[in-house]
């Protein structure tokens, strides 16, 4: 009986955290689609696509974090994996892609914008959106996660399982903002750097895939461990892919040489 009410109260308990992690997503996702409608309202539409990259990035969070998926990655490692491909990597750049800053801006009023555009001009905010220090806060996070008793804690406590996982997913979106300018960015770092960055990230996460399938992280059985670091090496290089051809197809069509067209005079 006592056995039956623990169960119950760890089911309920896992309710309650999934619902405090899928209510930011749920709210972004509500205030993005409210701010489409606006700015339709006003006649100035809003690229469809972009808001179905939106919305199934979200979706993708939200999966990772709640439901029979989030459930599973409590106790299967290789499930986890998945969870953290969808939260941390495809959901981010999925949502990056939506350019909501961009549809937030048009949306708001002239002073509400110059306010915003201050906030993304602040050095604070220069500081966070560096390559280098978000791929230290993303692949850092990650090393730290997998290669010290931090996994099997974050299990056992709420308060650090809702943590790592807003943690996740931040460090994952910002790290794909600081390298992808989809949205307006005040604080721009050339091609070039961007490219090493992402390069030495790409090598880290790569490292760690296979460090994960030598040395399981602790509490995590050898054979969930092996496809859990499958599953991040080949997954993670498929959504890394598509990072590498967004930059340098802007890469490209940055330094393309423009050609001006003179019409001579009649």
């Amino acid at each position: 009986m006592n056995n039956h009410m623990s169960h119950k109260t760890e089911h309920s308990i896992q309710h309650i955290v999934e619902l405090l992690l899928s209510i930011p997503f749920i709210l972004v996702l509500i205030i993005y689609l409210v701010s489409v409608l606006i700015s339709s309202y006003r006649g100035r539409s809003w690229s469809l696509y972009r808001s179905v990259f939106w919305m199934i990035g979200v979706c993708c969070c939200i999966v990772a974090v709640a439901g029979p998926l989030a459930d599973l990655a409590h106790t299967d490692f290789t499930v986890h994996m998945v969870a953290h491909l969808l939260l941390g990597m495809l959901g981010p750049l999925l949502m990056v892609l939506g350019a909501p800053m961009t549809l937030l801006l048009r949306t708001l009023s002239v002073r509400q914008a110059r306010k915003l555009t201050r906030i993304l001009r602040s050095k604070a905010l220069g500081v966070i959106s560096n390559p280098i220090i978000t791929s230290i806060l993303n692949v850092g996070g990650l090393w730290i996660l997998y290669t010290t008793n931090l996994y099997a804690m974050m299990h056992e406590n709420i308060f650090l399982h809702v943590v790592v996982h807003l943690h996740v997913f931040l460090a994952g979106y910002f790290f794909t903002v600081s390298l992808i300018y989809i949205d307006p960015v005040p604080h721009r770092t050339s091609y070039f750097f961007r490219a090493i960055v992402l390069g030495l990230a790409l090598a880290g996460h790569g490292i760690l895939s296979k460090y994960i399938y030598a040395y399981p992280p602790n509490g995590v059985p050898e054979s969930q461990a092996r496809n859990g670091g499958m599953l991040m090496y080949y997954g993670g290089d498929m959504i890394d892919l598509v990072l590498i051809i967004i930059l340098c197809f802007q890469w490209f069509k940055a330094t393309k040489p423009r050609v001006i067209i003179s019409q001579s005079s009649a």
